[in-house]
C-alpha cells in the first residue's frame, strides 16, 4: 500500500517561480496601457503576480521602447548603449514576450515628435507572488560587459 510521506495535504508541490505547473495552466488576464507617454519619458509597470507572457502593442505613430530594466535616468545602466530593448517604430507594432517577470519598462525616445506615445500591455499572470521572482539584471538586460 502506498504511504503519504508528506502527510495529508502537505504536498511538496507549491505555486512558485520554479513550479512547472504554474506556467502550464492558462494565465490570469491583465490589461493596462497609456496614451500619455511623452518623449524622453519612461514608465515602470509592476504586475500584481509574476507573468507567464507579456504582449506590448504600440497604439500610436510615435516610437516606444520596451525593456526589463530602467534606462538609467537615475541609476545608469547599459540598457540603451547595450541595445537591451525592443523598438516599436510604427502603429500596431506588437510583440509577445514569453517571460516570467514582475515588471516591465516602456520608454519614448527623445526624438519623438510633439505627440504622446500610446500603447497597450496585455499579460498572462501566474498565481506566483512577485517577491518569489528574481530581479532581472545582467547580460542581455542591463549591462555592457556581459556580467
Amino acid at each position: 500500500m502506498a504511504r503519504d510521506v508528506h502527510g495529508a495535504g502537505n504536498s511538496p508541490y507549491r505555486v512558485g517561480i520554479n513550479n512547472v505547473g504554474s506556467y502550464q495552466v492558462s494565465g490570469l488576464p491583465y490589461i493596462t496601457g497609456s496614451s500619455a507617454l511623452a518623449k524622453g519619458q519612461e514608465v515602470k509597470y509592476v504586475f500584481p503576480k509574476v507573468t507567464k507572457s507579456i504582449t506590448v502593442i504600440n497604439r500610436s505613430a510615435q516610437d516606444i521602447r520596451v525593456h526589463f530594466h530602467t534606462t538609467g535616468a537615475v541609476h545608469p545602466s547599459g540598457v540603451m548603449t547595450g541595445s537591451h530593448f525592443v523598438l516599436f517604430d510604427s502603429k500596431e507594432d506588437s510583440y509577445t514576450f514569453n517571460v516570467k517577470a514582475s515588471e516591465i519598462y516602456i520608454s519614448a525616445p527623445h526624438a519623438n515628435g510633439s505627440d504622446n506615445a500610446s500603447f497597450t500591455i496585455v499579460a498572462e499572470l501566474t498565481l506566483i507572488d512577485p517577491p518569489s521572482s528574481f530581479v532581472l539584471t545582467g547580460s542581455g538586460i542591463s549591462t555592457l560587459d556581459g556580467t
